[in-house]
C-alpha cells in the first residue's frame, strides 16, 4: 500500500551552495540581532559562496517562525531587497514549523523547474531569544479583576492544543512505543555531543559557516539595517552550544515528566541562527561554470497523529524512497532533526536505520534547533558531507509540531 502524502520531483534542480550563522545559545550574542538581519546576513555570503549576482536571483523564498520584532511581516521582502535582489523580484514566508527549511528548498525548487526563475534564494532565520511575550485577548482593554493574558510565546507555541500535549510528551510517548530507556537517549545525546565537537575540531562545521560581526547594510534609497552583538562581542565564528557531555553529566539531569526520559540535556538545544542557499537550473548551474553542492531529487511531506509528531521523519522518508524507486541501502547519509532524543531513536528503529550513517557531525542536541533555519541547515550539512564522504545519496529529515513529517533527498554530483 502506498504512503500517504505528498511527493515533488525534481530532474534538473541544483543546490549551487549555501551557507550559515553560528547557532548560538538562547540570550547570546545574537539575542538582540533581527532575524530580518542574520537572514540578510546569511543571503548575502550564500550568493558569493555560490558565485551568482544578486541581479540573477528570480524569487526569494523565506521562512521564520516567531516574530523576532514588529517589522517580521517585511521579513522576506527585506531579506531580498537588501542582499542585492532586484525591487521587481518578489518575495514569499513559507511555514512548516520545524520542517519550513525543507519546504523552502521544495517551493524553490517548484519556482525554478516551472520556469519561473533560473535561480532562488532560500534563507530560513530565527531568533529563539527575540521570541515575544504576547497577548492576543487585550484589543478591547483591561476588565477590572480579570487575568492579564500575556504569555511566553515560545513557551505556549510548544503545546499542541488539539491534542493536550506539549512536544516533549510526545517524545515520552514514543519512548514508551518503542522501548527506550533514559539510559539509551542519554548516550544518543552524549554521541551528539562529541561528533559535533569532532567536527567543530575538525573544521569541518566551520566550513559551512560565515562569521557574524557588527555591521551595516545599506540599501541606496532606503534607511540601513544591520546588526549589533551583545555586549563587548566583536565577532561569532563558532556554533557556541558543543560541548564535552558524557552520559555520566547527562544522567544526572532532572527529567522534565517524573520517569520520564527527556532532559534539558537530551533535547534539542535553544540557539538564534540563519541559513541560506542558493538553487537554480541545470543551465544556470552549467553556465555559472561551478559545480553545484548537491542536485535536489525530490521532497516528501505527510502527517502523523500529533500525539506521537516525532515520528514523521520515517513515513516521509520511506515515501521519497518509495517515489524514485531507491532503498535505505542507497542513502549513504541521513540527518535527522534531534527534536528530542527518544523522538530520533524512535525514527531510526522504525526504520532499520544505521545510526553511523545519522548526524554523523552532530545533531540539533548539541548544535541547536533554531525553527525555520534548522531545514536549510540540515540540507547544506549533509550535502557538504556527502562530499566529504564520496557518497552518492543523501536525506535531511524533521519531524514537524502537530503531526507532521518532512524529508528531502539530495545527489551528490560529484561521484
Amino acid at each position: 500500500m502506498s504512503i500517504r502524502g505528498f511527493f515533488t520531483a525534481f530532474n534538473d534542480v541544483w543546490m549551487l551552495d549555501g551557507v550559515r550563522t553560528p547557532m548560538v545559545d538562547y540570550c547570546g550574542a545574537l539575542g538582540h540581532v533581527s532575524p530580518t538581519d542574520l537572514g540578510i546576513k546569511a543571503a548575502r555570503e550564500a550568493l558569493r559562496r555560490a558565485g551568482v549576482a544578486a541581479s540573477d536571483i528570480g524569487s526569494v523564498v523565506c521562512g521564520n517562525m516567531a516574530p523576532g520584532d514588529f517589522d517580521q511581516f517585511f521579513l522576506p521582502r527585506h531579506i531580498g531587497l537588501y542582499a542585492g535582489v532586484p525591487v521587481e523580484v518578489p518575495a514569499i514566508m513559507a511555514q512548516r514549523i520545524c520542517g519550513t527549511g525543507f519546504e523552502l528548498f521544495r517551493q524553490a525548487g517548484e519556482h525554478v523547474q516551472g520556469g519561473a526563475c533560473e535561480a532562488a534564494l532560500v534563507v530560513g532565520t530565527e531568533s529563539m531569544t527575540r521570541n515575544p511575550i504576547a497577548a492576543f485577548e487585550h484589543r478591547t482593554g483591561f476588565k477590572l479583576g480579570a487575568p492579564v493574558g500575556f504569555k511566553d510565546y515560545m513557551w505556549e507555541a510548544l503545546k499542541d492544543p488539539a491534542a493536550g500535549i506539549n512536544m516533549i510528551q510526545t517524545a515520552e510517548n514514543l519512548a514508551q512505543k518503542y522501548g527506550i530507556t533514559r539510559e539509551q537517549v542519554d548516550q544518543f545525546a552524549a554521541r551528539s555531543f562529541a561528533r559535533a565537537v569532532a567536527a567543530q575540531q575538525s573544521g569541518f562545521l566551520a566550513g559551512e559557516i560565515v562569521p557574524v560581526v557588527s555591521e551595516k547594510f545599506e540599501l541606496e534609497g532606503y534607511k540601513p539595517r544591520g546588526i549589533r552583538l551583545q555586549g563587548k562581542t566583536t565577532e561569532v565564528a563558532q556554533d557556541t552550544h558543543p560541548r564535552p557531555s558524557p552520559v555520566e553529566v547527562l544522567a544526572k539531569l532532572r527529567p522534565v515528566f517524573e520517569g520520564g526520559v527527556q532532559t534539558g540535556g537530551n533535547s534539542s538545544a535553544l540557539v538564534d541562527a540563519a541559513a541560506a542557499a542558493v538553487v537554480a537550473s541545470g543551465a544556470y548551474a552549467k553556465a555559472s561554470g561551478k559545480q553545484p553542492l548537491a542536485r535536489i531529487v525530490g521532497a516528501a511531506a505527510v502527517g502523523v497523529p500529533p500525539e506521537i509528531m516525532g515520528i514523521g521523519p520515517a513515513p516521509a522518508i520511506r515515501l521519497l524512497l518509495e517515489r524514485t524507486g531507491l532503498t535505505l541501502a542507497d542513502i549513504g547519509r541521513i540527518e535527522i532533526n534531534e527534536a528530542q532524543g527518544a523522538q530520533t531513536l524512535a525514527v531510526a528503529r522504525e526504520l532499520g536505520l544505521d545510526l553511523e550513517r545519522l548526524n554523523v557531525n552532530g545533531g540539533a542536541i548539541a548544535l541547536g534547533h533554531p525553527l525555520a533555519a534548522t531545514g536549510v541547515r540540515l540540507t547544506i550539512t549533509v550535502a557538504r558531507e556527502m562530499r566529504r564522504a564520496g557518497v552518492r545519496y543523501g536525506i535531511g529529515s524533521a519531524c514537524i509540531g502537530g503531526g507532521q513529517g518532512m524529508a528531502l533527498l539530495l545527489e551528490n554530483p560529484a561521484v
